[in-house]
This record gives structure tokens, sequence and C-alpha cells, in this order.
């Protein structure tokens, strides 16, 4: 199985804090990253499929870019994630969390023939959060998310 991997770059800002909890709890559980504090993110699209004998290609990049353009950039790029963006209404905007609204961005729009499988969002040099949202399992069975 041949995987194909794009890179995409944003830059967004957001805030860790649950507005169920204290102040003193919230500084408690997050520290420093309770402030508003922004990241320049990478994010590597990872790909597979029927390699097209006639062209070589797996997928049509430009389309790829396109579609992670329209429902990724376009909506992450430069913005306060968990004040902008509805699906971080009742979610921290962790990596964990980010990651999986791009899966949800992105999987409903990819062509028939090329498979989402992997993303992999680097938050710093140090942090990053991988994700293949057909191994998923319910919410419910993963426990709460901060």
């Amino acid at each position: 199985m041949i995987i194909l991997t794009k890179k995409f770059k944003f830059s967004a800002a957001h805030r860790y804090h649950n507005p169920d909890w204290s102040e003193e709890v919230n500084l408690a559980a997050f520290g420093d990253d309770h402030r508003v504090h922004g990241h320049n993110y990478e994010l590597e699209v990872s790909l597979t499929g029927a390699v097209d004998e006639e062209t070589g290609f797996l997928a049509d990049l430009s389309l790829v870019k396109s579609l992670v353009q329209e429902h990724v950039i376009d909506l992450l790029d430069h913005s306060q994630i968990e004040l902008d963006i509805a699906w971080f209404a009742d979610r921290r905007p962790t990596s964990e969390n980010i990651i999986r609204f791009i899966w949800d961005q992105m999987e409903p729009h990819m062509p028939a023939d090329v498979v989402l499988t992997r993303l992999k969002l680097n938050e710093t040099p140090s942090i990053f959060a991988e994700y293949d949202g057909r191994l998923d399992v319910p919410e419910a069975a993963e426990g709460g998310t901060l």
C-alpha cells in the first residue's frame, strides 16, 4: 500500500478553559495555557488509493490542496479556535480535538477513489497528535475531554 502525504501550515490562537470550573481550577489544570496563545501548526494529510497507471499519481494534489484550503485552512488560519469555530463551543481546543475537527471537515469531501488514512498535527516541535478516524472509538468509551 502506498501512502502519500502532503504538508500544510496555518497559524491559530487558542485558550484552554473549562467554563464549568473556577478560575483557580482552570489555572491549576492548564497553567500558562489558560491564557490566549498561538501556534504555527503544521498539518500532514496522508492518503492512499490506487495509483493511476496513466499519470502515476495516487491523488490529484491540486484537488486535495483545494479541499484542505476550503475546509480547514480558511476556517482555522488566524482564528481564535474556541471562539471562532462553533465545533469547539463545548470542547477544549487541544491538539487531540483540533485533529478530530480537521478529520470531520475533510473526510466527507474526499474523492471516491482516495482514502484519507492519517492526519498528523504538529502544534510545536515537540508536541503533535496523529489521527486515523477510521479507527476511532465512540466518544462515550473515551471518557471526558478537557
